[in-house]
């Protein structure tokens, strides 16, 4: 799978994964024209490369197995990984690493973000007790001001998580980047695409809107 990496500050890696189904699946996300239903397909197809490559280095323990035939050596993981999802919009990406991962633990981090401020506001906190020598991945489909990523990975960082933490995104922007890069933290993101900037509110420019909504539908009341 094609990939571009690059060091930031020594702490927090980004990968950017160029693989031509991710890209063409970005194309489909970004279109404002594409409806809900079609949106979380194309989200959870991305979703499934991205993990693939964010999960190749995971540690692997070697073993034996019985075939049909015979006795054959054979490696599996070291250890299962915990997926962390940030809601809502992380749970586009829970399919397919369940997918992938189906006997993985699954935390859950709540935040929302104050609409005046930007700042993140959390709601819930479902994690194990410990993730002492457990590998962990957050899934978000967007870093954007990286304040609910940094909230969240200083919670798993509370309950032990070796570092770096893998992070998988749809779309990241440079100053969430530099926002978590500046809290000190050890990550290796995982993206579709750094995006440009972020505009006046808040949301990645060209980006894709905000992805809560194109995957679950509006929660404003009229």
């Amino acid at each position: 799978m094609s990939e571009r990496s690059e060091l930031i500050a020594g702490l927090v890696e980004v990968t950017v994964v160029d693989h031509p189904l991710v890209v063409d699946a970005l194309s489909r996300i970004r279109d404002v024209s594409t409806p809900n239903g079609v949106f979380r397909d194309h989200m959870e197809r991305m979703g499934l490369l991205l993990l693939m490559e964010a999960t190749r280095g995971l540690p692997l323990v070697d073993t034996s197995v019985e075939t049909p035939l015979t006795t054959t050596s054979a490696q599996h993981l070291e250890v299962q990984p915990v997926i962390v999802p940030i809601l809502r919009a992380g749970l586009g990406f829970l399919p397919p690493a369940q997918s992938l991962l189906p006997d993985a633990d699954v935390g859950f981090i709540g935040v929302s973000r104050d609409e005046e401020t930007f700042s993140p506001k959390p709601y819930v906190n479902r994690l194990p007790e410990s993730l002492a020598g457990r590998p962990v991945i957050v899934v978000d489909p967007m870093l954007a001001t990286g304040g609910s990523l940094a909230h969240t990975c200083e919670l798993l960082l509370e309950r032990g998580a070796p570092t770096p933490i893998t992070v998988v995104c749809a779309l990241a922007a440079p100053e969430g980047i530099e926002h978590v890069r500046s809290a000190g933290l050890h990550l290796r993101v995982f993206t579709a695409a750094l995006d440009e900037r972020l505009n006046d509110q808040a949301f990645i420019v060209p980006g894709l809107g905000d992805a809560g909504d194109r995957l679950f539908g509006s929660t404003n009341v009229v």
